[in-house]
């Protein structure tokens, strides 16, 4: 048997695969999607298996070494993906596969086996008796010995774990992979354990405690948990032990990242007639088991999680799986809560938050079939599901879906994908849905779901517009307007919350020299630095550097150095100038750094311990809280004026998913817009809720300039040291890619990149524009491998990104 394998080498030519001899005592193990060590060249290095032949086309071929894991991380229907990513998105296929398992699957490691039970000895043969004995005297054994002790190790190894005798544990450097904890049980029935209580001596005393303990718990407790409760020794339950009271053993314990938190059920609520139509329409797409994609355009509070509850309890009625897809990790402990709630230990969550630990043990429970649900941001998409029936994608327009590093996938198109293989329903749910998405609809691509009120036909929010600009002509130079903090003033006095957003962090966005004008810049990019109070500190928010904060001009030495713009750090100093003793909980990419902040702070807000929540973009959308009825938006036109086509869009989409966190239970709302470009379209009609407007003259605005969906685009980016080398090798790139476009596809640039150095390179970028022919992304694909070599000499960084989101 041979296996076909993507071996892990960043080289174009090595970018396919090759063949490897399946040695016999590796037969059990080498599946598609297994992980495994193979020869290549003097080096020995991991790949993927993507196929098994019982022919190789190739003469001589090298023996695979070892497999890395004893269930493949990857199911047929991930290879496959992996290839189509690679295809669609111009990546390694290797990178693609690696992209879809666990981190702490990434580092090598050692695979050691004990004996979990032991096994009937008389239903084994001699040599297979020896193996155990073998394993008995040494455990734990490198698997990797047994296999070279033992030529049929690999069966019994392999027929041990599927009867329960043997444990395999896999450790990466001194870390391991799995949670392993001695687990203490009765042997005997419950009723027994007195008798035997009684026929123990007087001075077995903490014996009769430990049996006493089983008398009121019946059931497996851990040994280090037993030995905490009762303050014994290992001694005692040692003795129980020997004489056959308690069963001893090992067992695998996942670490599970809510521990010690309590989920209370959800109770179902009577749905609105609009939620159930919704409900039923979807309902009607699944009953043929038909690949059934859907948009739910409903308004911020028309209860969309509900419809995404009632759906995944009929997927999983139906035997199936259900990914969900939230686009920010400040969402995540909130629709924990109602999906735990309603599907209990049915649930695993995945998200960048959780340790390496935590986040293997959630991905093994899907992988194993334990759980039927999958919770978590973009690269949950991939949770290893075989019978996957739902993939719902919240929030579906947030920018956070496509991954900003090769493969520079977009979440949205996996799941398409993915929807397609499985024959299985996609939703994708916001309130202000992506424009390529509502023209798909619109066009009967995907199917329309409109829920146009919010639940209990609450009204949605009052917005009202304040031009800044004429609050400077009336003298007011404070950040916040008359209006805003006459709001501010009265909820304060009716004990009520406010959200109050700012689309920045730090104190102050900039400091200048008055005298000179001086700005200061990070040496290694051009951009200025931020200033940020709490440390005083000057702070480069793209390559990390750091300087104090300076006290004379190093310019001209003027001792006028002022902080410009707004940050978050600054508008909380200013709300407690303002108003004193006002509570305020900041949230930001500052104060969200340590593991939990920002369960915490939302946790401490709904509580009622801040009157005001403060933050960038993670409090914009998905967050729902009972007492806020103002919202007030600080710089709602700091997007309009990026180089990009979607800041029209974006401004449109993060001011209405803001405004509708106020007023979403029985308080009327309130949203407060401060601008500096009041006449803006995306600014009027995110003040009158109104998506259809804003979309139909941002769309025909697409239509005459040929972006998005009415084209595609690919974006290049070159980066070096060398300004002029980067120059001379862009423009070289961008000649060979006009000769290979097709007619209708069209290159603009090479040209420096908005942001023209980060981290000492310089960099230069180019777009190739076409309509929707495939074809445009193979010749690229092929060029980009024939390029590889060039790029490799000169040490350029070149990064492909197909449908870019990001234009910096």
């Amino acid at each position: 048997m041979y296996a076909r394998v993507i071996v892990d080498v960043p080289v174009a030519d090595t970018d396919r695969p090759f063949d490897y001899h399946i040695p016999a005592p590796l037969h059990p193990f080498v599946r598609i999607g297994s992980r495994v060590s193979v020869p290549f060249g003097p080096r020995k290095l991991q790949g993927f298996v993507i196929d098994i032949t019982a022919e190789s086309e190739v003469e001589k071929t090298k023996d695979i070494l070892d497999v890395l894991d004893v269930e493949p991380p990857l199911t047929r229907e991930l290879v496959r993906l992996a290839g189509w990513m690679s295809e669609r998105y111009v990546c390694a296929y290797y990178t693609a596969l690696q992209s879809m398992i666990p981190a702490a699957l990434r580092s090598s490691y050692e695979k050691l086996i004990t004996i979990k039970t032991e096994p009937d000895i008389h239903l084994l043969l001699s040599d297979e008796q020896s193996f155990y004995q073998y394993i008995r005297e040494r455990q734990p054994v490198s698997w990797d010995k047994l296999l070279k002790q033992f030529p049929d190790a690999a069966v019994w190894i392999k027929d041990g774990l599927e009867k329960g005798y043997l444990h395999v544990e896999q450790v990466v450097g001194d870390r391991t992979t799995k949670k392993i904890v001695t687990m203490l049980t009765p042997s005997v029935a419950k009723h027994e354990l007195d008798k035997i209580k009684e026929s123990l001596p007087t001075s077995a005393a903490r014996q009769k405690e430990v049996l006493d303990y089983f008398t009121r718990h019946y059931g497996p407790i851990s040994q280090p948990d037993l030995l905490s409760r009762l303050q014994i020794s290992h001694q005692t339950v040692n003795r129980l032990v020997e004489k056959g009271v308690l069963l001893r053993e090992e067992r695998e314990d996942y670490r599970d990242p809510y521990t010690g938190r309590t989920f209370l059920p959800v109770t179902k609520h009577p749905f609105t007639p609009m939620q159930q139509e919704v409900i039923e329409g979807i309902a009607a797409g699944m009953a043929d088991d038909v690949y059934f994609p859907c948009l739910i355009h409903g308004v911020t509070g028309s209860g969309k999680t509900e419809v995404y509850l009632e759906i995944m309890e009929r997927t999983i009625a139906k035997g199936k799986e259900a990914i969900l897809l939230v686009p920010e990790i400040s969402l995540t402990p909130q629709m924990v809560e109602r999906f735990k709630g309603r599907f209990g230990d049915q649930v695993a969550v995945l998200h960048s938050r959780l340790s390496h630990g935590e986040r293997h043990d959630e991905w093994r429970k899907i992988r194993r079939g334990e759980v039927k649900v999958a919770i978590g941001a973009r690269s949950a998409v991939f949770a290893p599901f075989e019978n996957l029936g739902l993939i719902i994608m919240d929030e579906e327009h947030e920018g956070s879906y496509k991954q900003e590093e090769t493969p520079r996938y977009h979440a949205r198109a996996v799941a398409h994908y993915r929807g397609n293989y499985h024959k299985a329903v996609v939703i994708l749910g916001s309130a202000t849905p992506s424009l390529e998405s509502y023209n798909q609809a619109i066009q009967q691509k995907i199917k329309l779901f409109t829920m146009a009120q919010r639940v209990g036909n609450r009204p949605l929010p009052d917005v009202s517009i304040v031009d800044m600009r004429l609050e400077l002509q009336k003298g007011n130079r404070a950040m916040f307007s008359g209006e805003l903090m006459n709001a501010i003033n009265d909820r304060l006095a009716k004990n009520e919350q406010m959200v109050l957003f700012l689309n920045r962090r730090g104190f102050s966005t900039f400091v200048m020299c008055r005298s000179c004008g001086f700005v200061t810049q990070c040496p290694h990019c051009d951009i200025s630095l931020t200033y940020h109070r709490s440390n005083r500190t000057l702070r480069c928010h793209y390559c990390g550097y750091t300087e104090r904060e300076p006290e004379t001009c190093p310019e001209c030495g003027s001792e006028h150095i002022r902080f410009f713009g707004t940050g978050t750090q600054k508008v909380e100093e200013e709300l407690a100038k303002y108003f004193p003793g006002i509570r305020v909980i900041r949230m930001d990419v500052d104060t969200t750094t340590q593991k939990g902040a920002h369960e915490r702070l939302l946790q401490n807000f709904r509580q009622g311990k801040g009157d005001v929540l403060l933050g960038t973009q993670m409090i914009a959308k998905g967050l729902d809280f009972p007492n806020v009825t103002l919202v007030g938006v600080l710089a709602a036109d700091s997007m309009l004026n990026l180089p990009d086509f979607r800041a029209s869009e974006r401004t449109f989409q993060l001011l209405t998913q803001v405004g509708g966190r106020a007023g979403r239970h029985e308080k009327k709302g309130e949203v407060v817009i401060q601008t500096y470009s009041a006449d803006h379209f995306s600014i009027r009609y995110a003040s009158k809720h109104d998506y259809h407007g804003f979309f139909h003259e941002e769309i025909n605005q697409r239509y005459v300039k040929g972006y998005p969906p009415f084209s595609r685009l690919i974006l290049f980016t070159f980066a070096h040291e060398n300004v002029a080398l980067i120059i001379k090798s862009a423009e070289a790139f961008a000649k060979k890619l006009r000769e290979i476009l097709p007619p209708g596809a069209f290159l603009l640039g090479p040209v420096a990149s908005p942001i023209a150095r980060i981290k000492d390179r310089y960099r230069f970028q180019c777009m190739v524009k076409y309509n929707h022919d495939p074809s445009v992304v193979s010749r690229i694909h092929s060029l980009v491998r024939k390029y590889e070599e060039e790029r490799k000499k000169s040490g350029m960084l070149l990064t492909v990104d197909v449908d870019p989101y990001m234009m910096m």
